[in-house]
């Protein structure tokens, strides 16, 4: 049975009456105000929140002799104010793209928080992570490595207050920790299911 899918949005749709910066001290958060036109042809007047802190790209290293992948563990405050305990984070590598191009960045970002210098990535998809409030979309690649990769300790940027570990583990064993709830972290998640449906590691 075909599913069909609803008609495109374009900008005839759409109509930003005004913007509005609400915060700029670390991102943006912007308050919008549009005209949305809905099915009956009539026009509706609406007012959102949307978080601004650009676009982003993550990574799942993997190898395939060893079956293991290397994920990092960090402080994320949001989490802790919402119920995690220790604040603690397992997740794939990830950091913004500034003003690189995703493949440029994430390969910055794979040196910076693990200290694996790669050369070779390979994009699997895209996606918004929080499309109700956050304009971020990410991009997501996955790549080889091996112990001749590692150039530094990793850890992230110091000048960024960035404190990160860097895990190497079993790839079975951080699948399984999807299930147990020791990974609760949506892009680990996508990408760790991308490489048990696409058989990465054999």
């Amino acid at each position: 049975m075909s599913y069909k899918l609803p008609i495109e949005m374009n900008n005839d749709n759409v109509k930003i009456l005004s913007t509005e910066i609400l915060s700029d001290n670390w991102y943006t958060l912007n308050k919008i105000t549009f005209q949305y036109q809905k099915k009956d042809g009539s026009w509706q007047t609406q007012n959102r929140e949307a978080y601004d802190r650009g676009n982003g790209a993550t990574i799942l290293l993997y190898n395939k002799t060893n079956k293991t992948v290397i994920l990092t563990r960090q402080f994320r405050l949001p989490t802790y104010i919402n119920g995690n305990e220790s604040g603690l984070l397992i997740e794939t590598c990830a950091g913004l793209l500034d003003k690189d191009n995703p493949e440029t960045a994430i390969k910055r970002e794979t040196e910076e928080e693990t200290g694996y210098k790669i050369t070779e990535v390979k994009k699997v998809f895209e996606a918004y992570m929080s499309p109700g409030s956050v304009t971020e979309i990410l991009y997501f690649f996955v790549a080889e490595y091996s112990k001749e990769m590692k150039v530094s300790e990793g850890g992230g940027h110091h000048e960024e207050q960035e404190n990160i570990e860097v895990m190497e583990m079993p790839f079975e064993e951080a699948v399984n920790m999807i299930e147990s709830g020791e990974i609760k972290d949506g892009k680990t998640i996508m990408l760790l299911q991308y490489a048990q449906i696409n058989n990465l590691l054999g």
